[in-house]
């Protein structure tokens, strides 16, 4: 049974309590009240990124990213309709005086679409970095808490109700495909691509036997990390984008003052910033006609894809990611990732 105090914060909270609200219910959406509990604004995962995109902080309040603007419906009959028609995944239910009684959830009227939603997984590499270890197994083999690389994977995206995987390989291909089989010990279904020679993240997308016909993930095989797939997707279909890329703040910190001037003029001198950028992550989305820029087996990387749809005027969007991430391309990477998963 759904409690709506689970959903809901005050007009006076912090981006802080928005995303505690979000990730405690599980719901992607947050709705703000009144202090006499009206409905004033919602706030959900999209708008949380979005804003960390423009700079926001934890701290700030949350009427610097809630929609006031937004639609609601007097019932759940009325709600499904709604959502269907304007591409929404949840509705407030409102009485006549502006009280929110119940919510809609587009999931709770039709089927998960992360069931339809194709996921192909990058696990060709040869793992240089991660000699010797990898001259014997292939990088997306290695042992993490007790399970291989690419089996944690597999699972948390069928915990999510994925099931359709298409695993791209070269390195050591047999020893993927003698270990997963055709997914059904997995819960999954699972078909192969095999690359002759390494064509890149994004050409050995053109050796896929069929075109997924709706937007679909791809993701590196050597990714760990917590991601709630299904906003991803909804953030893609939100944008109406071409593709999307998932990224990750990381923050350096520069060990040195920093130095600013105006010619020869001192203005400032900051002892050892820390700097924040957003890197690509190695998760994105395509939808079906990104394809068409590749030609079939050409070696191209996903940051060529991505300049390519760029350059076409298409539309590419950036999802923020807050969740626990870690690239395991290294020696320490590995060690950090079985320290983690030794906590769980």
């Amino acid at each position: 049974m759904l409690d709506i105090k689970q959903l809901c914060i005050l007009e006076d909270a912090t981006i802080r309590e928005a995303i505690e609200s979000i990730d405690h219910a599980g719901r992607q959406v947050a709705f703000v009240i009144s202090s006499n509990g009206r409905l004033v604004a919602m706030v959900t995962d999209g708008d949380l990124r979005r804003g960390f995109l423009q700079g926001v902080s934890l701290e700030d309040p949350v009427n610097r990213i809630m929609q006031s603007d937004f639609i609601s419906a007097p019932s759940r009959k009325d709600a499904a309709r709604l959502m269907r028609e304007k591409n929404v995944h949840h509705m407030p239910i409102i009485d006549a005086d502006g009280f929110l009684f119940d919510v809609a959830f587009l999931d709770d009227f039709s089927t998960l679409q992360s069931r339809e939603t194709e996921v192909i997984l990058m696990a060709g590499g040869l793992g240089k970095r991660l000699r010797p270890l990898t001259e014997t197994m292939p990088k997306p083999m290695l042992p993490v808490g007790g399970r291989p690389l690419l089996e944690i994977i597999l699972r948390n995206f069928t915990d999510q109700g994925f099931r359709n995987f298409t695993i791209c390989l070269n390195y050591m291909a047999n020893v993927v495909r003698d270990y997963f089989g055709d997914g059904s010990a997995f819960d999954s279904s699972i078909t192969y691509v095999q690359e002759e020679e390494a064509l890149g993240t994004a050409g050995a997308l053109t050796l896929l036997p069929e075109r997924p016909s709706r937007p679909f993930i791809i993701m590196n095989g050597d990714l760990l990390t917590t991601l709630h797939f299904e906003s991803v997707i909804r953030f893609h279909d939100e944008h109406l984008a071409d593709a999307t890329l998932c990224a990750r703040e990381h923050l350096v910190q520069i060990p040195y003052g920093v130095v600013r001037s105006d010619d020869a003029r001192l203005l400032s001198i900051e002892e050892k910033p820390t700097i924040s950028q957003y890197v690509n992550a190695g998760i994105y989305v395509l939808s079906p006609n990104s394809l068409e820029l590749l030609a079939y087996r050409e070696h191209a990387d996903m940051t060529q894809l991505f300049d390519r749809i760029l350059e076409r005027n298409m539309k590419a969007v950036v999802f923020p990611m807050r969740e626990y991430w870690i690239d395991v391309g290294q020696i320490g990477d590995l060690q950090k990732a079985r320290s983690d998963f030794r906590k769980e």
